[in-house]
């Protein structure tokens, strides 16, 4: 099982969300201060990012591509994107919300090396080492249903064997 790829330690970007988020700014910048104490421009971004498309990159060649590409064909998109989330986002100031926090990506990437660990530990004991997230039912069901068929096997045997004792020192035909 191959846990750690190279591939890994390359990353994709959405350049949307850095257009988004210089919009943003510039709009922020124009509001009263006492408007932008109640903005909360992660919201904002949340909105107008559902409504646009993603322009990945995976290369820096890519993220200028996307960039100029972005500025070009959907500026005026990201323009009007960005003021409904600041209308969205305005127009129900009491409402709450528990926002998402760094804290949460660095207990789920925890959780999934753990889970990983537990995964590869789990390979350890069965006979085929080839164990994955996609496969780990299919190998692992059968052997829990024989060890389930050999417990029941086993209890069924137990039962016999304590019904026959008991019924012979009840018997009439003990001596």
């Amino acid at each position: 099982m191959n846990i750690n790829k190279p591939e890994s330690d390359y990353v994709n970007r959405n350049v949307m969300e850095i257009l988004v988020s210089e919009e943003i700014d510039r709009q922020i910048n124009r509001l009263p201060s006492n408007i932008k104490k109640f903005i909360n421009p992660i919201e904002v971004s949340t909105y107008a990012l559902n409504r646009l498309p993603a322009l990945y990159a995976s290369s820096q060649q890519g993220f200028n591509k996307q960039k100029i590409k972005g500025r070009s064909d959907y500026s005026v998109k990201i323009t009007q994107e960005v003021r409904k989330g600041f209308a969205a986002v305005q127009k129900d100031l009491l409402r709450s919300s528990t926002p998402l926090t760094a804290e949460d990506d660095q207990n789920l990437d925890r959780d999934i090396r753990e889970a990983q660990a537990a995964l590869q530990e789990l390979a350890n004991y069965l006979p085929k080492k080839d164990l994955t997230w996609k496969n780990i039912v299919r190998l692992v069901k059968p052997i829990l249903a024989e060890l389930s068929d050999q417990d029941d096997n086993a209890a069924n045997a137990r039962k016999v064997r304590s019904r026959s004792t008991v019924n012979w020192e009840d018997s009439i035909h003990k001596k």
